[in-house]
């Protein structure tokens, strides 16, 4: 089978179906397009007209990262998901929670002015505090179900990973409140599996995404910047 991911760099949803390909150690091909400029072959295959999209033998476009993910562990081995039913379905239901989750702690990357950023800066410690809760199952493993590494770990790291380069870019201070989410966080980002690009690298394209954007956190990328200079 041949596997083509088509992808903006920094998509975090993207990242989430290149996570499960490397889980499995598959090959597969980056095809990196432009948010801003996405080619009418890509619009004829994206029925939704966003990425990811996993291209099959050039025939079949599958889109949605969660079922671009179920697909490849359901197909590849060795199964990410757990084996037993009940853990299967609690896994998902976290799993479903990852869009909220996404919104409510990177948030702040889109906030225009300092009010928005503090009201999206407020908002990060209810999704922390879920997730904490949750993880106290996990017993002494370091991902969320424990020792072994599942989808949903690789639905989160994306966004776990985006929070640590937004506190580094102005402190938020959030996460060490949460001392296992903090280490499951530190896991994730520990993964081989978890990076499409060096770490430094991806930060900086974060970073630069952000400036772009100009938003609120704008300033103290570009303070920042100078400073290094």
């Amino acid at each position: 089978m041949k596997y083509q991911l088509i992808s903006f760099k920094t998509c975090p949803w993207v990242q989430r179906a290149a996570i499960a390909l490397r889980e499995k150690n598959a090959t597969f091909d980056f095809t990196h397009i432009e948010p801003n400029n996405r080619p009418d072959w890509f619009l004829a295959i994206s029925p939704h007209k966003k990425v990811p999209v996993l291209r099959l033998d050039d025939t079949i476009s599958l889109f949605e990262s969660n079922a671009i993910a179920e697909y490849v562990d359901e197909t590849i081995a060795p199964r990410l998901a757990p084996e037993d039913p009940v853990q299967r379905a609690i896994n998902r239901a976290w799993t479903d929670y990852i869009p909220t989750f996404a919104s409510q702690v990177t948030g702040a990357a889109y906030a225009k002015t300092e009010e928005d950023y503090t009201a999206a800066i407020a908002k990060i410690d209810e999704p922390f505090g879920r997730l904490e809760g949750a993880l106290e199952k996990q017993g002494s493993g370091p991902y969320f179900n424990g020792a072994r590494y599942a989808l949903v770990d690789a639905g989160y790291a994306p966004f776990l990973q985006r929070y640590l380069y937004l506190d580094g870019i102005r402190k938020i201070g959030k996460l060490k409140k949460y001392p296992r989410l903090q280490a499951w966080a530190n896991a994730l980002i520990a993964r081989p599996s978890t990076h499409s690009f060096p770490p430094a690298e991806f930060e900086q394209m974060y970073r630069e995404q952000i400036r772009g954007r100009g938003v609120h956190l704008s300033q103290f990328i570009e303070a920042r910047a100078a400073a290094a200079e």
